[in-house]
This record gives structure tokens, C-alpha cells and sequence, in this order.
């Protein structure tokens, strides 16, 4: 009988369980020189590196960020304005009083607004303003809902029940309702909380905001991981080992729930990105004349659709920003998926005949 047809032995066994790959059988004996076993994050890594769509996604994204931090570059030595500068060399307005639209040179790429500024340098700047607000509403989510959500799971009892009952409060109202809610009432006063004070109209204390609305949607998946991971062996053996609780919880829970958060990442920039957007084109999100994509289309609606460029521009580019982390977080997610199959290399596996 063919050795095709025999079930896998010794190492082949190990790295077909390993691998999760049912053609495994059909590996040449030669080259079944695997490892006896890979680790979650490079076998998540091994399944990413072969989802070319989620990298092409994620390099999209990347090359958003990197265009963005050139901001000062480009409105230095590029367009000589600034984002809040207007020029008289330009004649920016119609006779109808309708901004002018691309110019495709060095200055106005994109055209002006109906104040004479550059929509390519606002573009720009208004992208470094949301990024950074999604970047730090994102960190702020992530680590307070892992903080809370495995300090509910593990303790469990009167703790977790106020915890729980804090996430489903915040739940119940819908995100962008939230959103403006509090941001117009913190954006006038601020925030004091005794050791800090936050400014109002401050872009940290925008972060803050979306950060806070969307601890619950993390934490509470982190919860209940927690919950099942507190019962298992390894936990009653670090107890019985006279671990304290914060030791298990950082040295045992959490680098089990460590994929899940990883996953949560790329999904939260993206939401925090898009509520930003939401807020400031209603207003309660970042305050003129600083921009963002939110505000450049709030004023770019107003005159569409004489000048549709105001309108086009910064939400194409908010389109293709929230797309690119979207689509390499679903690859992320994919990839730390113990149910998807990955492609063995062909120096790796031989085909059946």
C-alpha cells in the first residue's frame, strides 16, 4: 500500500495537529521536518503573511498614516500654507462666489475652500487631527476594558455585578447619541478630575469621550473569556502555588485573552475614527478652524453641489482610512482563528497525485 494512504506517525502526526491542515498526509516523507509545534502568534503570523488582501488593506492604511505625518512637509515646502493661512496669489472664488476646484499643481492640489485655504494641506492636517483622536480613543478603550473586563471575570460577585451593570448602562444608549451628548457638554466646560484638568475643545479630551463610549463592547467579550479561564487547572494551580490575584490576573489570564484584544485593536481604531468623523461634522467633535475630515465635510456639504471637491475629498479619504483597518483587522481576526486552514509553502507539501 502506498505510503499516501497510511495514517501520519511521530512528527507528521504532531504537525498536522499543529497545523490544522487535513492534506497534511500528503506530505513527501522528506519534508516533514516541521517543528513539533508552533506557537499561536506565529502560526497567527504564518496565516496573515498569506492573506495578501488584508496586507494590501493594511498597507493602504499605512501609507494614509505616512502621507498625513508629512503634513508640515508638504504645506512647508510644497503649497507655502498653512492649514488655517489663506493666499490672495490665487483666485479662489468664481464670479458666482463658488470656490475654485483642483488645480492639479503644487498649490491648491485639491482646490480651496470658500475661505482661500488649500484642501490638499487641511486634508492632510484634518487626517493627522482624526488619527491621532482614534489612535488615543483606541489605547484608551483597549486598555480600560481589559482592565475592568478581567477584573469582573475574575473576581466575580458584588464587583463584577456593579461592572456589568456600568457596561450594559453605557450599552443602552446608542454610540453617536452618546458621543453628543457628551461632547457638547464637556466641550464647553472641559474636564476636571482633580489630578488633571481637560480643556474643552482639547483633541485628548475628545479621545477621552470616545474611548469611555466604547469600553463596553470590548470588555465585556473580555469578561466572559475570563470567567471560563478563571475555572481552568493552570489557574487553580498558580492559587494553590500562593499566587496573589494580581499576579494570576497578569501573569495567567492575561496573556490568554492576549488574541482577543490583539483582534479588538484594529476594530476599535477604525469605530473611533468614524465616531470622530460623526461627532465633528455634528459639531461636538473637533472645533473650527482647526480641521478633520469631520469638519471639512460639514463645511464642504454646505456648497455641494457647486463645489462637490469639499465634499469628495476628505470623505474619500475617511472612506479608504476606515476600509484599509477594517479589512487587515479582519485578516487579523482570521488569522488567530484556531478554525482557519493555512497554505503550506510548496517546499513544504507535494501535491496528490
Amino acid at each position: 500500500m502506498s505510503s499516501l494512504n497510511q495514517p501520519p506517525s511521530g512528527e507528521m502526526a504532531i504537525a498536522e495537529e499543529t497545523l490544522g491542515i487535513g492534506e497534511f498526509a500528503g506530505l513527501a516523507p522528506t519534508d516533514a521536518n516541521l517543528p513539533p509545534g508552533i506557537g499561536p502568534y506565529a502560526l497567527a503570523w504564518r496565516r496573515l503573511r498569506r492573506n495578501r488582501v488584508a496586507l494590501a488593506f493594511g498597507g493602504l492604511f499605512l501609507l494614509i498614516v505616512v502621507l498625513c505625518l508629512l503634513a508640515p512637509v508638504y504645506s512647508h515646502d510644497i503649497a507655502h500654507l498653512g492649514p488655517d493661512n489663506t493666499s490672495q496669489a490665487f483666485n479662489t472664488l468664481s464670479a458666482d462666489g463658488v470656490p475654485e476646484g483642483p488645480t492639479w499643481h503644487s498649490q491648491f492640489f485639491l482646490g480651496a475652500d470658500e475661505n482661500g485655504r488649500d484642501v490638499a494641506v487641511r486634508l492632510l492636517y484634518g487626517g493627522r487631527n482624526s488619527l491621532l483622536v482614534g489612535t488615543l480613543a483606541m489605547m484608551i478603550t483597549i486598555v480600560l476594558a481589559t482592565m475592568l473586563g478581567i477584573i469582573a471575570g475574575y473576581f466575580r460577585g458584588p464587583l463584577d455585578g456593579l461592572l456589568t451593570r456600568i457596561f450594559e448602562l453605557i450599552w443602552a444608549y446608542p454610540v453617536l447619541l452618546l458621543g453628543v451628548a457628551l461632547g457638547v457638554s464637556l466641550q464647553v466646560g472641559g474636564l476636571d478630575l482633580g489630578l488633571f484638568k481637560l480643556q474643552g475643545g482639547s483633541l485628548v479630551l475628545l479621545s477621552v469621550i470616545i474611548g469611555v463610549v466604547y469600553i463596553p463592547y470590548v470588555a465585556k467579550p473580555i469578561r466572559a473569556q475570563v470567567v471560563t479561564l478563571r475555572e481552568r487547572e493552570f489557574v487553580d494551580a498558580a492559587r494553590q502555588q500562593g499566587l496573589s490575584s494580581v499576579r494570576i490576573m497578569f501573569s495567567e489570564i492575561l496573556p490568554n485573552v492576549a488574541s482577543t484584544i490583539i483582534v479588538f485593536v484594529p476594530l476599535m481604531l477604525a469605530n473611533s475614527i468614524i465616531l470622530e468623523a460623526g461627532l465633528s461634522y455634528l459639531g461636538a467633535g473637533v472645533q473650527p478652524p482647526s480641521p478633520s475630515w469631520g469638519t471639512m465635510l460639514a463645511e464642504g456639504i454646505q456648497l455641494a453641489p457647486a463645489a462637490l471637491h469639499l465634499t469628495l475629498v476628505p470623505g474619500i479619504m475617511l472612506v479608504l482610512c476606515v476600509l484599509g483597518v477594517n479589512v487587515f483587522g479582519d485578516g487579523v481576526r482570521d488569522a488567530f482563528d484556531p478554525r482557519s486552514q493555512i497554505k503550506l509553502p510548496s517546499r513544504l507539501g507535494a501535491r496528490r497525485r
